[in-house]
């Protein structure tokens, strides 16, 4: 639908444009002036016409440029922010990941004191099981 509508524009004015070209060549013809005068005012005006033109072109273009390095300062900025962001991001994952290390080592060295004591425990109850009955177990 939206091609539609551009290419209808489009064709209007193009339609326009060039209605009003033969409408002023037509009027130029027309005049009641001699061919002289006639050839005159047209050169005037096709000069009028590409000075207006050459304007308007530096006009868009120093626009253009406008916009673009605007556009380009916000993309930087947006740019320098995110890579800020993902600093702060990676350095809290590293944190993060420190801690947990640091709590998996404590929880490690508890499991491992408590293993080294059962072992003890249960060296203490075999110690006792292979006695003979009066010995005192030998302590290792």
């Amino acid at each position: 639908m939206g091609k539609d509508n551009n290419s209808e524009f489009g064709a209007f004015l193009s339609g326009f444009v060039l209605g009003g070209l033969v409408g002023a060549v037509v009027a130029l013809l027309l005049a009641p002036q001699s061919g002289e005068e006639t050839r005159t005012y047209i050169r005037e005006k096709g000069i009028e016409l590409k000075d207006t033109a050459a304007e308007k072109a530096a006009e868009a273009r120093s626009e253009a440029e406008a916009i673009l390095a605007d556009a380009r300062a916000k993309a930087e900025a947006k740019v320098a922010e995110a890579r800020l962001q993902a600093e702060r991001l990676a350095q809290q994952a590293q944190a993060k990941a420190d801690e947990l290390k640091r709590q998996g080592q404590v929880v490690l060295e508890e499991r491992k004191t408590k293993i080294e004591e059962a072992i003890e425990a249960g060296k203490k109850k075999i110690g006792k099981k292979n006695a003979p009955a009066g010995e005192a177990p030998a302590e290792t």
